[in-house]
């Protein structure tokens, strides 16, 4: 999501797959919420530009968010996760929200929604932020940039599109009847993203501006391999160097073309995806963190600005701020444990076999070799390295809390 992509981006059954020849698709894949099949009956389904691309390629299609979505390629899930760690992929990630917001009073209008300091931010760097409720939930995490442009270009999760838009419309009617200076622009754009180690290199070729000034959270709009008006934003939900490119429509077939052209790149799907963020130690909205969930309860108090805390002017704020000082009675942690794989819902034990809280999203990891997971535990238990046990098919297994990225992360800072 986003952090559909940053450090956070959509619960509920997994998608149901066998295991593929590694064993390892179902555990990683079940991460993504409410997904199935995508058969030729799925016409309901919203289909990404590259709907038909992915199906020539041999693309398994399955339904999230309510798009009919590729989960794996021909290659396996092991071998995709990997070559995205040591080479770079393409992800589809057109079905997220993309949103920009015009007017004198943007930085206002989205302060009265987010907890990031967004009038801070220099032209064309990026935040991620969360959308919150009065009672302190995590309605969505999102990336808000402010661009040289005249406005704040914003990218949502897709499964919670309907949400958002909604939620912006009706604090846009308030502004406007208020006479403030605000206008929403909900973009058709395809968005794709371009993960790992190689992808400067990939990239560049395309490229007039140089990526090397290009650093973590910046954007700027850019022809791609001669396709103009695409705006490069330098950020990812894998834990490697990437990018995102909104790009129009009827040129992201060319533009996906164009960098497969180039033998680092493959076709990546939802299954790698998943288990990429979570060895980054990044969220899956619906999963990790929702309206249940304050930002202090998910381990994202960084999120908020040093002056928002203090102006207290955003959603739940008089709940959220009080927590940062006082703690909470539960925090998101990490785990790691070997034996059987750790999944959402998995119950967490004290050492005694006390229920002391529940997985929320977990996998084996390719590059560990181990399994990793994050959930929320009884914040006495929250500390790394503290010995804890996990219930696996009624079995108690021993496990431990540990710190998160569980894979180091490569953004690139200059």
């Amino acid at each position: 999501m986003m952090w559909a992509r940053l450090l956070v981006g959509v619960g509920g059954p997994g998608l149901g797959l066998r295991a593929s020849r590694d064993g390892f698709l179902r555990a990683a894949a079940a991460g993504h919420a409410g997904k199935r099949h995508a058969s030729s009956g799925d016409a309901a389904l919203k289909k990404t530009p590259l709907f038909d691309f992915h199906r020539e390629q041999g693309g398994k299609m399955v339904e999230f968010a309510g798009w009919s979505m590729p989960v794996q390629y021909k290659d396996s899930h092991i071998a995709s996760h990997m070559h995205t760690r040591e080479h770079c992929s393409i992800f589809d990630v057109s079905h997220m929200l993309q949103t920009k917001v015009h007017g004198k009073d943007r930085v206002k209008f989205m302060e009265s929604l987010v907890v990031a300091d967004i009038a801070e931010l220099k032209d064309n760097q990026g935040t991620l932020s969360l959308f919150t409720t009065e009672k302190g939930g995590i309605m969505d995490d999102l990336i808000v940039t402010r661009t040289d442009r005249g406005y704040l270009y914003v990218v949502s999760n897709a499964g919670c599109s309907d949400k958002d838009s909604a939620h912006m419309k009706a604090r846009l009617a308030e502004f406007k009847a208020e006479g403030l200076d605000v206008d929403l622009e909900f973009l058709d754009e395809a968005l794709i993203a371009l993960q790992g180690p190689s992808m400067a290199q990939v990239l560049q070729e395309g490229l007039k501006e140089d990526l090397s000034k290009l650093t973590f959270m910046t954007s700027t709009l850019a022809t791609v391999f001669g396709i103009p008006g695409c705006r490069v934003t330098r950020c990812g939900y894998t834990g490697e160097d990437g990018v995102e490119i909104s790009v129009p429509q009827s040129r992201v077939v060319e533009l996906t073309e164009k960098l497969l052209a180039n033998g680092e790149v493959k076709l990546c799907g939802l299954g790698a995806r998943d288990s990429l963020r979570l060895e980054a130690g990044l969220c899956l909205y619906g999963n990790d963190i929702d309206e249940t969930t304050t930002p202090v309860e998910g381990s994202l108090v960084w999120t908020i600005g040093k002056r928002r805390r203090q102006t207290k002017d955003f959603p739940g704020a008089d709940i959220i701020v009080p927590q940062i000082k006082a703690k909470t009675a539960r925090k998101r942690v990490g785990l790691v444990s070997t034996g059987p794989p750790v999944r959402q819902h998995t119950p967490i034990l004290s050492p005694d076999g006390k229920v002391i809280g529940e997985v929320t999203s977990g996998c084996p990891s390719p590059c560990l070799k181990k399994n990793v997971a994050m959930g929320y535990v009884d914040a006495a238990f929250a500390k790394n390295g503290t010995a804890i046990q996990v219930e696996v098919r009624k079995k108690a297994v021993p496990a431990s809390v540990s710190k998160m990225p569980f894979v180091p992360t490569n953004y690139y800072s200059g």
